[in-house]
């Protein structure tokens, strides 16, 4: 058993009572098969995995496949860590957390899967810049994403005429026009303060570097440098929301959007179901944030939103590797995406939802760039203090605490960095 790291320690559970859920799996009429387990942090893709546990469990006779989607998972799975009660496989994002489990020694190295070789390099790329320090191997199978930028009303779009704008400028110009026809053209709903990171996250990938949270614990820059553009450029776009956004949830700002209320809202993908639950023939489509100057300059705002990580203490890997080969067939995949509205991680001819239109150039030439917040830790509430800064509108103050509270919630990761960078120079 390899040696757990030292952060694991790092890892934030928020209760013991957890301790007690998804302990074993299979039951009396599958005790002669290979049991594998599989912990997914999806609850809201609980029904189409139900179906393909179903569907893997009728074609094989050597394997039985339970699949968890239990609330609050990444909870039940650090309190399971601590009493090294350990699933087969997890159905994570990529995010800090995939990071913790690779320090940790949790994950296990799956460079000879020969499902790798379908993934677009692009999440495999993605998925290795989150690691702390490089680390040899390969630690997850992306298997969908999710695509971040600005939803828009197609059908008002085209009444009006208004074209798809590709620099900052023409953001600011097109919002101008919308408004002086008397439409609102954002909806923010910045009243939960995730949502206040929709933006955040694709204006920063196209105006700051993407390892600049590496950067920064490499202590080669600061935020208050590489973030100025981004906040006073966010500050400009709630101009254009409805008034008084922080009285507005994200549920209040997808009823409006989906009721005509305003020509955009600057969300991710994941958002399109519960707008067409309110109005299921709106025609959505979505285009990348243009916070640059130059259409070269932009990127798509795109992360890993789920994987399949095997853990070390897996006792039989090439059951998990094929349960992996399961899912990553192209018409479970498919199923998948016609489920959760995600963007497919295996390269290939997948039928993407309509709202993804404005983004298929970008997912098929590879260009897109990680969520930012996908690097900060849960404990810094990035979200809150994004939400505080638009309220108070201080630049200056909001980047200086960012820089303040990043060395003081980072810094074993920063003493981390430090220590590798000195012994390989």
């Amino acid at each position: 058993m390899r040696m757990r790291k030292k952060m694991l320690g790092l890892i934030p559970v928020c209760t013991m009572m957890a301790a007690g859920f998804l302990c074993g799996c299979g039951g009396a009429d599958s005790s002669s098969k290979t049991e594998i387990e599989l912990v997914s942090y999806k609850p809201e893709a609980v029904e189409v995995f139900k179906e393909l546990e179903e569907k893997f469990n009728s074609s094989h006779d050597d394997i039985h496949l339970t699949i968890n989607s239990p609330n609050d998972a990444m909870t039940i799975l650090k309190t399971r860590f601590i009493r090294e009660d350990y699933p087969d496989i997890l159905g994570i994002g990529g995010d800090i957390n995939y990071s913790y489990f690779i320090d940790s020694g949790i994950l296990a190295d799956v460079s000879e899967f020969d499902g790798l070789s379908d993934i677009n390099p692009g999440y495999v790329d993605i998925l290795e810049k989150l690691e702390f320090v490089p680390t040899e191997g390969t630690y997850g199978v992306p298997y969908v994403a999710n695509a971040a930028g600005i939803l828009y009303n197609r059908e008002m779009f085209q009444e009006h005429g208004w074209e798809i704008p590709t620099t900052w400028d023409e953001l600011i110009s097109l919002c101008d026009t919308i408004q002086s026809e008397g439409i609102l053209p954002f909806y923010f709903g910045f009243k939960d303060t995730w949502t206040c990171l929709a933006p955040w996250n694709s204006l920063a990938v196209g105006l700051a570097p993407a390892d600049v949270c590496q950067q920064v614990n490499a202590g080669s820059t600061k935020f208050s440098s590489e973030y100025r553009e981004t906040a006073e450029k966010m500050l400009r776009m709630i101009q254009y929301g409805e008034e008084g956004p922080f009285a507005y949830g994200y549920n209040d700002a997808c009823t409006a959007f989906a009721n005509g209320e305003s020509a955009m809202f600057p969300i991710g993908s994941y958002a399109v179901p519960q707008i067409k639950s309110v109005n299921p023939d709106m025609d959505i489509d979505s285009f990348v944030t243009p916070g640059n100057d130059s259409a070269d300059g932009n990127t798509l705002n795109s992360g890993v939103d789920l994987m399949f990580a095997v853990t070390e203490e897996c006792e039989n890997k090439e059951a998990a590797y094929e349960v992996i080969r399961f899912l990553l067939e192209d018409e479970n995949v498919q199923a998948y995406l016609d489920n959760q509205n995600a963007v497919p991680c295996k390269s290939g001819e997948f039928n993407l939802a309509s709202n993804l239109d404005g983004m298929k150039e970008y997912i098929v030439s590879g260009n897109m760039t990680d969520f930012q917040d996908h690097y900060y830790p849960a404990e810094m509430a990035v979200d809150a203090q994004i939400q505080t800064f638009l309220i108070e509108q201080d630049v200056d103050a909001f980047l200086n605490k960012f820089d303040k509270d990043w060395t003081r919630y980072n810094r074993d990761i920063i003493r981390m960095v430090e220590e590798y960078n000195a012994q390989n120079k």
